[in-house]
């Protein structure tokens, strides 16, 4: 039975009264949904040969928004033209129905549009199938717990599965599960059990998953205490539209399956509980997604975040043994920032491992930026920054390994690096930076300096690289996934 399926929402099964639709779709209904999205609200006129090339050679990737209504009309439109739908009218309008139903669900998630230049995120739906084998992509995270069916009862694997310099955080493994009910934060320095700002505050460790989809809106930054996991698994669970996640002066904190996008500064100089007979009297949080002061052990995975005020992570003040990975990211500025200021030499100690991460449209900068520290950058897909991708400072070592670099077409922006705060070559020349086994589009290049022999990246070096050519089959499941109970993620 085929699907039409839409970010952020609940999948529209065709049933057999469908059989005629389905038969002239097949496999194609997506990338047709996605075709129909891209087609501009503005304009009366229909690329002919752009939709061909989409339907039938599966150029176009999905891209869903609300302009999905004009699908009744382009749908009119081509039934006229040479390349009409051979279709009867009572299916024509069943299938008017059928899309008209997506265009009008709703979800926590706002739509996410994805380009021709991203295309392979539509590859998701293929890489998903239902096979033990076939759901295995290369991916030495996900392999190890995301063909397993009965994932809701072994959630706790999930800790055993880290890789990078984040591999020893376990998280919320060895203690009890808590189940968040309640949506709420109406009290910061008096959380109602049930809710998130409960949960992490405890002292034990938990392992906190949810009820149900919910979006959460929380009052003031949200504090978390040692030995937790948030696992977002089997709901649509989104933190929004207030302050965000801080994680300070603690260890072993895992973050999956959680959507985390417009987040903004607190307000200075309030009280916040972070502990469960403590509070704190906090300045005003920077509006980040998720904010790493002097934490170690951490891993953050599998979360899509976008449009906060400030960083989507940041991770600084001598914060070490962390791993992002398997995250998807777009539209946003700075995205991330690992090391607090160029002065700050405990930052020196500073290991991340940014692995399988999809960094997608509308990015700008710091992708991440560096300083201090080492820095192992493997199996990312970036497409098209806008001002730089890998920057840093201060002389930190980064490794960049089987990565794909897919610049814009902008001739000034095809640099992948970007040394800041220098007196120039004489200067950072001798800052080893690598690029090894890294694939470049569309004339991207990575400015080498330093030492180049693997002993110079030793302390930069975490996991093995994966041939770049590999990344397609790797990177489609990046973000939040589609996890359903008695089906592998």
């Amino acid at each position: 039975m085929a699907e039409i399926k839409r970010s952020g929402a609940s999948a529209v099964s065709l049933s057999s009264d469908f059989a005629e639709i389905e038969s002239f779709l097949g496999d194609e209904i997506e990338t047709f949904l996605g075709f129909l999205a891209s087609e501009s609200s503005e304009s009366d006129e229909v690329d002919e040969d752009r939709y061909k090339e989409c339907l039938y050679e599966k150029t176009c990737g999905v891209a869903v928004d609300k302009r999905l209504v004009m699908a009744i009309f382009l749908i009119s439109w081509l039934q006229g033209k040479k390349y009409h739908f051979p279709l009867s009218m009572s299916a024509f309008y069943l299938l008017s129905v059928i899309i008209l139903f997506c265009a009008s669900l709703t979800s926590a998630r706002p739509h996410v549009q994805v380009s021709e230049g991203i295309r392979w995120s539509s590859m998701k739906n293929a890489s998903d199938a239902t096979g033990t084998e076939s759901c295995r992509t290369g991916n030495p995270i996900d392999d190890c717990w995301r063909c397993d069916p009965n994932w809701e009862s072994n959630r706790r694997m999930l800790a055993d599965c880290a890789v990078g310099f984040g591999r020893n955080a376990v998280g919320g493994r060895d203690g009890e599960i808590y189940v968040v009910t309640d949506s709420e934060d109406d009290d910061p320095k008096n959380p109602s059990p049930g809710t998130l700002r409960h949960a992490v505050i405890q002292d034990e460790p938990l392992w906190i998953i949810f009820d149900r989809d919910m979006v959460i809106t929380l009052k003031d930054e949200l504090i978390m205490n040692s030995y937790k996991t948030i696992d977002g698994r089997g709901a649509d669970v989104a933190i929004s539209s207030g302050p965000c996640i801080t994680i300070q002066s603690v260890t072993n904190i895992i973050i999956h399956g959680i959507y985390i996008h417009d987040c903004v500064p607190s307000i200075a100089n309030s009280t916040v509980i972070d502990g469960p007979d403590h509070y704190e009297l906090r300045g005003a949080a920077d509006g980040d997604g998720i904010s790493i002061f002097a934490g170690r052990d951490i891993w953050i995975d599998h979360c899509t975040l976008t449009n906060c005020k400030d960083g989507l992570i940041d991770v600084v003040y001598g914060s070490t043994a962390i791993t992002i990975s398997n995250n998807y990211m777009f539209d946003h500025n700075e995205v991330m920032l690992l090391g607090h200021h160029d002065d700050f030499l405990p930052d020196k100690d500073m290991q991340v491992t940014i692995a399988f991460n999809y960094f997608g449209e509308g990015l700008v900068q710091r992708i991440p930026r560096c300083r201090h520290g080492y820095f192992h950058i493997v199996n990312n897909v970036y497409t098209g920054w806008k001002m730089y991708a890998v920057g840093g400072s201060a002389s930190p070592t980064i490794n960049s390994q089987g990565n794909l670099f897919i610049a814009s077409d902008n001739n000034f922006t095809k640099e992948v690096t970007k040394r800041d705060n220098t007196k120039g070559y004489q200067e950072w020349k001798d800052w080893n930076w690598r690029s090894e086994g890294d694939e470049m589009q569309n004339g991207a290049y990575f400015r080498t300096s330093g030492e180049q022999t693997p002993k110079s990246y030793a302390k930069a070096s975490s996991l093995v690289a994966r041939p770049a050519s590999e990344i397609t089959k790797i990177i489609p499941t990046a973000g939040v996934l589609e996890c359903k109970i008695d089906q592998h993620c």
